[in-house]
């Protein structure tokens, strides 16, 4: 007798006549539905089931099979699969709460739990501090990286780790003095303020300096003095023409029983190329972490994570993408990526109260269908990146003649990183005689030069210094490099040469 037409012929009191009668049409059709939501296995060929011997019957193959692809046998996959399937609520732009809490999750003052993308920043942060820690010994590091790239964000997840470590492993935490130095009235402050912590309310002398207290401090041996940890952040407004204030803070750190830990955040990336290599030459042993700008996708990564929190899908995968992609072409600037999205969902906002004040909603709609048109689509995050990124400097921009483009895109390209911030006509010239070969366009001489670089001057995109020798004259950028790149991508010629 076939197999199929013994299978008919079971008992009702086999415990698998449950499994075998999942045969018949109808029960497929339930069973299929019900796994199809949570994404099971198909189910396997009796003639290749793993359990069948050659010895064993038809029957009792097919028996083991359907066991196998129904998962009778209590087996966690189907709870597991379905846990990670969890339904998600439909997202209403019109709800205020769901609206409030969008809009929060999205600011750039909501502090993360997880602050993804910067791990190996903060891990080696974290490892200098304990090394300090640990030893008893004083130490500097410069924290440096372009606006919005996670440094104050990452130094306040080191606080928080460092903290935990010392709880672990018993040790005594340091005393943590966060600066702003954008809130010192005075530069010279800053020593004033480690000075207070240093002392923890005892008498101060007012006949010396507190540059000086501070290091007469750390030249002597003061028992019980216990570690500090200095966080200086937008360590930028400290610098001066001779850069003494950074120089004799960083060198405090060097003296021979400094207890001073001291972390210098700052947006200046030329900095440490011209001020760390002298403090080194005296003797100074300080590091340098960089924060690189986020790429497409660690913008995505940290945009889903802000995300994940809220119970209803807000945005389309592919309008994520979208402001990604833009974002970190123009600068990498995730507070640009927060506006632009706050921005998107704005914009989907006044679109939903219009369709529904014109009576154009149609109330037929499929929860599928209604769900996917109160999600942010691509071309709402098209019209927020043109709100954010639109400007007079941007229209002007794209007005210009390609010769004035090609030149503004030299700019760009000599001043990325941030490593110069003006140059002389001549090295300009240089790079814009390279970037007109690289597309067979023929360069214009070093006085029409001149000339177009001057009409650049009066439209307040670029400022030309005067000098007898036009090569000579200098030429710095007025207006923000992520203008000029956010005006020229469009242009696939630009697009690349500025890649």
């Amino acid at each position: 007798m076939p197999a199929f037409a013994a299978l008919r012929q079971f008992p009702s009191s086999d415990p698998t006549s449950e499994a075998i009668v999942a045969v018949t049409p109808r029960k497929t059709r339930l069973i299929s539905d019900s796994d199809a939501a949570i994404g099971s296995p198909l189910r396997k060929s009796p003639r290749f089931c793993k359990e069948g011997t050659p010895h064993s019957s038809p029957t009792a193959n097919i028996r083991k099979c359907l066991k196998t692809s129904l998962n009778l046998s209590g087996s966690p996959q189907k709870k597991q699969l379905s846990e990670d399937f969890v339904e998600r609520q439909n997202w209403n732009p019109r709800d205020e709460t769901q609206r409030r809490a969008v809009n929060e999750a999205l600011h750039v003052s909501t502090a993360q739990t997880n602050v993804v993308c910067r791990e190996n920043e903060q891990n080696r942060i974290l490892d200098f501090c304990k090394k300090c820690i640990k030893e008893e010994k004083a130490g500097s590091l410069y924290v440096c990286g372009c606006p919005g790239t996670g440094k104050t964000l990452s130094m306040e997840k080191v606080k928080a780790m460092l903290a935990d470590w010392a709880n672990e492993e018993c040790i005594q935490y340091p005393d943590v003095l966060p600066i702003n130095c954008t809130s010192l009235a005075n530069m010279n402050d800053i020593f004033s303020k480690i000075l207070e912590q240093n002392h923890s309310g005892k008498r101060r002398s007012h006949s010396t300096s507190s540059l000086q207290q501070l290091q007469n401090l750390y030249s002597q041996q003061t028992p019980g003095m216990k570690m500090i940890l200095v966080i200086a952040d937008e360590l930028d407004y400290l610098i001066t023409r001779d850069r003494a204030v950074l120089h004799d803070l960083f060198m405090l750190t060097t003296l021979p029983f400094s207890k001073c830990i001291l972390l210098g955040v700052a947006n200046a990336i030329d900095l440490a190329d011209r001020f760390i290599p002298k403090l080194r030459s005296l003797n100074g042993k300080h590091m340098v972490i960089t924060f690189c700008a986020y790429s497409k996708d660690q913008i995505i990564n940290i945009l889903q994570e802000r995300l994940r929190a809220l119970p209803y899908t807000v945005f389309q995968p592919q309008a994520l993408e979208l402001c990604a992609r833009k974002v970190a072409a123009a600068s990498g600037d995730m507070r640009k990526a927060l506006a632009v999205c706050r921005n998107a969902i704005e914009i989907l906002i006044g679109d939903s109260m219009l369709s529904s004040l014109d009576g154009t909603e149609d109330q037929q709609k499929s929860a599928e269908n209604v769900s996917m048109s109160n999600q942010v689509r691509i071309d709402h995050v098209a019209a927020a990146l043109s709100k954010v990124y639109k400007s007079p400097v941007v229209d002007t921009i794209i007005s210009l003649p390609q010769h004035q483009q090609i030149i503004l895109c030299s700019v760009v390209k000599l001043f990325r990183g941030g490593k110069k911030k003006d140059t002389t006509l001549g090295e300009l010239n240089k790079y814009y005689v390279d970037v007109c070969k690289s597309t067979s366009i023929p360069p214009v001489g070093i006085l029409e030069l001149s000339s177009m670089c001057r009409v650049l001057d009066d439209q307040g995109i670029l400022k030309l210094g005067q000098s007898r020798d036009d090569k000579l004259r200098r030429v710095t950028l007025k207006v923000d490099g992520a203008d000029i790149v956010f005006a020229l991508q469009g242009v696939r010629f630009f697009r690349n040469c500025l890649q």
